[in-house]
């Protein structure tokens, strides 16, 4: 969850400047960055939203170290952190990827993440509380979880779909600010009045939030192909028991504060379960069952 939490909040702030940055150009000083008609604005609007994705991708794995807290172990000083490098660096062969960096993060939740704009140089953290709180077949399984993030492209292909979605996201809101700016405030000045500011910044953001739902499906997506491939890296059962521990952690409802970082944030019923960017845990236990014929 953290990762991509992390890179979804990073978008948003990148998107944000971005989109400060383009109405002081276009309201301030008057240059005209979408060109004429829908063609330009579609141009301009993929540039930025590519723009604010891309961004988001380079900056994941400085992003997660610096709001994680993550310590990267550059020689290992503890037996548990001499087996954490030699597991990492065992089963990134196993799923064909180089190296990755290996942190520790201090938390006392079960969790793990891996990040970073290549395959080939991500970032793969841990949590105290994983380290503490699970043994070293069912810590094996998750490491293996997040290794195949990182071997099937995962934040690439999420950076593709957040650049799509940004890009319609800005086009969207600026036609809608349009429309609003001339059949409301009858403003039919070239580039927009404050009518046009306004409704586009309130639609962007709206259209953010209900876009986020797509970047959440294909998360929810991924969650259960990265489930089979920790299965196949350290064994279906210590896949399936590592996530009975995490749902054995998560029993008691989580404070509202931390339900948007934990790797299992609840059932999630109804609207709220469109913006879930991890199944339930029993319906990935269940998928690795199913896939076993159990």
């Amino acid at each position: 969850m953290k990762r991509i939490f992390l890179f979804v909040l990073t978008n948003l702030a990148v998107m944000l400047l971005l989109s400060v940055v383009l109405f002081v150009l276009q309201g301030v000083f008057g240059v005209r960055l979408s060109g004429n008609g829908m063609g330009g604005l579609l141009l301009m609007a993929a540039v930025f939203g590519f723009g604010g994705a891309l961004v988001s991708l380079a900056m994941s794995k400085w992003t997660a170290k610096r709001m994680m807290g993550v310590r990267v172990i550059e020689t290992p000083q503890t037996e548990t952190e001499q087996w954490l490098v030699n597991t990492v660096g065992r089963l990134a062969g196993q799923a064909g990827v180089s190296m990755p960096e290996v942190g520790i993060f201090d938390s006392p939740d079960m969790n793990a993440f891996a990040t970073g704009a290549r395959r080939n140089a991500a970032l793969v953290a841990v949590s105290s509380g994983l380290l503490g709180g699970m043994n070293r077949s069912q810590a094996e399984a998750v490491i293996g979880h997040e290794l195949t993030h990182v071997s099937n492209g995962d934040m690439v292909t999420l950076t593709l779909i957040q650049g799509v979605v940004n890009t319609f996201v800005i086009f969207l809101s600026r036609i809608v600010g349009n429309i609003v700016d001339r059949a409301v405030f009858r403003n039919d000045e070239r580039g927009g009045g404050m009518g046009y500011y306004l409704t586009t910044m309130v639609a962007q953001m709206v259209l953010g939030i209900l876009a986020s739902m797509i970047v959440m499906w294909f998360s929810r997506q991924r969650e259960f192909r990265a489930d089979a491939g920790g299965a196949n890296l350290s064994g279906r059962q210590n896949m399936i028991s590592a996530l009975e521990a995490l749902k054995r952690s998560h029993d008691g409802p989580l404070p509202e504060q931390m339900q948007a970082f934990a790797i299992n944030a609840g059932p999630g019923r109804g609207f709220a379960r469109l913006f879930m960017s991890h199944p339930p845990l029993d319906e990935r236990i269940a998928a690795l069952r199913a896939a076993a014929g159990q």
